[in-house]
């Protein structure tokens, strides 16, 4: 029987929580918006909190950096405020950022919650702040997948390409780009990250089905998988 389950393990010893994907991203934010001491920073669906974590290391801002998510993981890091809180809740509060950060994240919001939280976002927003979303490339997207698993994301692409039109139409004057970080791992921790659900289109398959899924895997791919992990970036500023 298939349990309705929560993402816990996206950024949990994966790539996506490798010092190199850190270190990558945060170049690229720097070149989105300039941060320094006195920046306030929000990120939405923050996991573990590896991004705002690493930038508070680096800029030591006056105001830690606030990490909002539905799951308090045992491992948050601890050099930023954490609070396990719903995002639309949150934004309610009358609290100003100069960067709210939303990374995919987004896709878990209905159509009438994410207009929600681009509007109260918008609100929470300092002058020249900006709200940065990222959520997966939707048109040839390279992360390895056994059939059933490509079926889903590709159900779940379709839907984030209906909710970039609602972003687009929400927030108007936008921009896209894409980060693009080069993956190299071994097939025996790829296996593994399957097993714990890394990303959402597996969260509500079954065990047997993960396993058959496990032993594509397996004969699909050499000992070590190699490809570009790419998120389109949209960027919106007051």
């Amino acid at each position: 029987m298939k349990k309705s389950r929560k993402l816990r393990n996206w950024d949990n010893k994966t790539w996506l929580s490798s010092k190199s994907y850190i270190s990558e991203f945060n170049k690229f934010l720097k070149t989105k918006i300039n941060l320094n001491k006195n920046s306030k920073i929000l990120d939405v669906g923050c996991g573990r909190a590896n991004i705002i974590s690493a930038l508070q290391k680096k800029y030591k801002f006056k105001n830690n950096p606030v990490g909002i998510d539905v799951i308090a993981n045992k491992n948050v890091k601890k050099n930023i405020v954490f609070k396990k809180i719903d995002a639309l809740k949150y934004l309610k509060k009358k609290r100003k950022y100069d960067l709210i950060l939303i990374k995919q994240t987004i896709h878990f919001f209905t159509k009438t919650k994410s207009n929600n939280l681009l509007n109260l976002a918008k609100k929470r927003l300092n002058p020249k702040g900006k709200i940065l979303i990222f959520s997966l490339k939707t048109k040839n997207n390279k992360i390895p997948c056994f059939k059933k698993m490509r079926k889903n994301l590709e159900k779940s692409l379709k839907r984030d390409e209906n909710l970039f039109k609602i972003i687009k139409k929400n927030l108007k004057k936008i921009s896209y780009t894409n980060f693009n970080f080069k993956v190299n791992i071994s097939k025996q921790k790829y296996v593994r990250m399957i097993r714990e659900r890394y990303i959402s289109c597996l969260l509500n398959m079954s065990d047997k089905e993960i396993n058959l899924g496990i032993s594509e895997i397996k004969l699909k791919y050499k000992n070590h998988i190699k490809f570009t992990d790419t998120l389109k970036c949209i960027s919106y500023r007051k």
